[in-house]
């Protein structure tokens, strides 16, 4: 049996949910007989995109549509594993052979920001003089890789991700032609873990149902997904907020211990502080995108604790550069003389007052400081590129002065982890066991 994700995959325009002003533009497009040579969509993963490109291969061309059908006029290209120029130079010798039963020969060519400079080169020459039964439908999720050039030869259409509302009524559906029995709370969990996908949310009510015989509840989901639980989640944040370090901890271990893996529960918090977002919660929102393995647990509860309020945590050796240094010998006094106090949370505050576009391309990143040099880790090219601009690079510099140096490091750049053992004494004390730096794992 095939997985509810393929069995609910549009064969038609009109089938496509969510992404109206896509469909629309394509649907005339058709009627008005105005094809283009080429498109570009789009968008996150799981919204459609590849579907549609699908579907308008076959509409074009009159051709009926089932998910296993094979047309010689249709290619499908995965730019993941045929990046290179070879496959590019090989399409572009079979592009000029006229279509065997449609009016058009369509080049689906899905993930295309993965193919390689070279590879964009030769495409380029075809989308420059492409023959006119030649139809290029391109896809990616990261179009700042795809060059210039290649977008500006292409009809864009953006993708979104499926709002609450849409998502909820159409697993709805989906359920009651299934004959799923599930509580609308219980869609309500899926459509938030689906975060707007279709196929993720799909496969998540697929998973769920053969789980059970009986009526899905909220709480059936929560326990199988090993989900924390809402109340527990705003229980943590108000503790956070109240500055109460005993509840903050003794939260932290009931939801351990319930089986909730970490990652889990800062994924939920992220979530939980972006759909109410508050002032006080920004400081622990900007901390959390950086808890990752190892000591994952570790760095949770010291995201909490730091600047909490009554509580200031300095955990200074929490991420490390590649290089470990040597640790300073100096006198408290001597330190202050030579190093400057740096703070991220307040270099963050200062730069939003500046530039919000910079504060937030500074939220996806890394940091370390250490000897008057701030180093920063990008999570991807595109922030790299903007953070190393020289306008903005004044704005970090005005901010930390210019004593400190800085560092914008390549995004495949990633920076030594490390928890010191002073601050593994203070977690220890608070989670009233002992801590050991082993290297790896989580302490706890």
């Amino acid at each position: 049996m095939k997985s509810l994700y393929r069995r609910y995959r549009p064969l038609h325009l009109s089938d496509v949910v969510g992404q109206e002003q896509v469909v629309t533009a394509l649907e005339n497009s058709i009627k008005n007989d105005k094809i283009s040579h080429a498109y570009l969509f789009v968008g996150p993963r799981g919204c459609g995109k590849t579907s549609v490109a699908r579907i308008l291969a076959h509409e074009i061309n009159g051709f009926s549509y089932e998910l296993e059908d094979d047309y010689v006029d249709i290619i499908e290209i995965d730019g993941a594993s045929n990046r290179g120029i070879e496959n590019i130079r090989d399409l572009r010798e079979k592009v000029a052979i006229a279509p065997t039963k449609g009016k058009y020969k369509v080049y689906i060519i899905d993930e295309v920001h993965m193919l390689t400079k070279e590879a964009f080169n030769a495409l380029l020459k075809t989308l420059e003089e492409p023959p006119k039964h030649a139809v290029f439908i391109m896809a990616t999720t990261d179009a700042y890789k795809v060059p210039v050039t290649i977008t500006s030869r292409a009809q864009n259409f953006v993708f979104r991700l499926a709002d609450a509302t849409t998502m909820h009524s159409f697993l709805s559906s989906v359920s009651e032609k299934e004959h799923i029995v599930i509580d609308d709370d219980a869609l309500d969990v899926i459509v938030k873990k689906g975060g707007g996908s279709f196929r993720d949310s799909l496969s998540l009510l697929d998973q769920i149902s053969t789980m059970s015989d009986d009526k899905i509840t909220k709480d059936l989901i929560i326990s199988l997904l090993g989900l924390p639980e809402e109340e527990k989640i705003n229980k943590l944040l108000n503790n956070y907020v109240a500055g109460d370090v005993n509840e903050i901890s003794s939260g932290l271990k009931e939801i351990f211990v319930s089986g909730v893996k970490s990652e889990t529960l800062v994924e939920e918090l992220i979530s939980s502080i972006i759909a109410s977002p508050k002032p006080e919660l920004m400081s622990l929102l900007a901390k959390l995108p950086d808890v990752r393995p190892p000591f994952t647990e570790a760095k949770l509860l010291v995201a909490f604790l730091e600047n909490s309020n009554g509580q200031n945590y300095q955990p200074t050796n929490l991420v490390m550069p590649s290089t470990k240094p040597t640790v300073s010998k100096k006198s408290s006094k001597e330190s202050l003389e030579t190093n400057v106090e740096f703070n991220w949370d307040d270099f963050l505050v200062k730069v939003k007052k500046l530039n919000d576009a910079i504060y937030a391309q500074l939220l996806k990143t890394r940091h370390t400081f250490h000897n008057n040099h701030l180093e920063i880790f990008p999570d991807k090219r595109i922030v790299k590129t903007i953070l190393s601009r020289d306008n903005n690079k004044r704005v970090l510099t005005g901010v930390v002065g210019h004593n400190v140096k800085i560092t914008i490091h390549d995004y495949e750049d990633t920076p030594h982890e490390e928890v010191n053992d002073d601050l593994l004494s203070k977690i220890s004390g608070i989670m009233g066991g002992e801590v050991k730096n082993d290297g790896g794992g989580s302490p706890f």
